[in-house]
């Protein structure tokens, strides 16, 4: 099973957590990390995403066909965005469209860092995948707007 981390693209700053949006700079890293993902993403990848408007808005520039999982809102444990994403038993691929810190503690868990968290940047990308046959946690790419 393949598991990628995608955290939101840079957000408004504002008191309203779940209602912030994508600047403009956050929408074009989005479309960035997303015209990447359409050559990359295997078809049938299942799309989980934040409730969060800046997640959402990261989402579509991706797809519209999405689910909006609220177990994987701000401040979700490690443990509710794994469960989400059936890890790792479910097979395929599923990608997480999320937040920090709870996407680089996923990573630290996933990986056996021995960090609380490990850091994803705006808009970053994390993709880790793990044989049938095998305990162990592959880091396959780790990828920002900056070099798309």
């Amino acid at each position: 099973m393949d598991i990628i981390l995608w955290r939101h693209a840079e957000a408004e700053e504002g008191s309203n957590d779940l209602a912030r949006q994508l600047t403009e700079k956050g929408r074009k890293q989005a479309a960035q990390m997303a015209e990447f993902l359409h050559r990359h993403l295997p078809v049938d990848t299942r799309i989980l995403v934040s409730p969060a408007v800046r997640t959402q808005q990261t989402a579509s520039a991706l797809t519209k066909d999405f689910i909006t999982a609220p177990s994987i809102a701000p401040d979700a444990s490690p443990h509710a965005v794994l469960q989400a994403a059936r890890w790792p038993n479910a097979g395929g691929t599923v990608l997480i469209i999320g937040h920090q810190p709870t996407l680089g503690s996923v990573a630290a868990q996933l990986l056996g860092s021995g960090h609380e968290s490990l850091r994803i940047k705006k808009s970053g990308l994390w993709w880790l995948s793990r044989r049938e046959s095998s305990s162990a946690t592959t880091l396959r790419l780790v990828i920002t707007p900056d070099y798309l």
